[in-house]
């Protein structure tokens, strides 16, 4: 059986997915399991990355958020935060190389990933971060982990097409899953998808007794 990691643009799915549901109803748990029993992968890992606010945004709003990346965590979701962040070109092309110049990456990785890392995001764009480490994480864990065989990105952003292409040149498979509403035609054309449809989100609620433990943080 082939191995997934999934890959969650958790600021992507919120903006998507509210159109249909409270975001925070729908279990990401069930959702990649779903996908992977259709597709008859093993799930490996869940990884959710996400920006998070400040508490000066608001208390209310900060700690719903918290608390619901709380629940992830204690579902088994790896969790991956960066702060919002609203900088010029200048400051984000200088911030992503101080990235990559920080990882570990080997003589084979590091041009690979600087081939995508610097043209991922549309620099008109205010930059949050979060597209940037999911597209390295993408690349570093399909293309160097051995327990990997699918990458497996719930997005609808066509920003990830460039890391994508890599990852399915360096021979892994790839899957996109995202709601109808958002999900970019390119990201459709260019890999193999899967549509989460309203229909398919009502088999993802969350427990009755998880909603009922998290009700005050959502």
């Amino acid at each position: 059986m082939k191995r997934a990691i999934v890959f969650v643009d958790g600021n992507n799915w919120y903006h998507n997915v509210k159109g249909m549901f409270k975001p925070g109803d729908i279990d990401i748990f069930k959702v990649a399991n779903l996908i992977c029993s259709a597709k008859k992968y093993d799930l490996v890992e869940i990884r959710w990355y996400v920006s998070t606010p400040s508490i000066k945004d608001g208390e209310a709003m900060y700690y719903r958020h918290m608390g619901f990346l709380d629940f992830l965590e204690k579902k088994g979701v790896k969790v991956i935060t960066r702060k919002l962040q609203r900088l010029s070109n200048k400051e984000i092309l200088e911030k992503k190389k101080e990235t990559i110049d920080s990882l570990d990456l080997c003589k084979t990785c590091k041009p690979l990933i600087e081939s995508v890392f610097l043209d991922l995001a549309d620099l008109k764009k205010k930059e949050k971060g979060i597209d940037v480490w999911i597209a390295v994480d993408m690349i570093k864990l399909c293309l160097m982990d051995s327990e990997c065989d699918i990458c497996l990105l719930i997005s609808g952003d066509a920003d990830f097409v460039p890391a994508l292409n890599l990852i399915k040149e360096q021979k892994k498979e790839v899957l996109t899953a995202m709601v109808p509403s958002g999900y970019s035609s390119e990201l459709r054309k260019n890999f193999p998808f899967f549509i989460l449809r309203k229909e398919t989100l009502l088999k993802c609620l969350r427990d009755y007794k998880d909603s009922k433990k998290s009700k005050k943080h959502l």
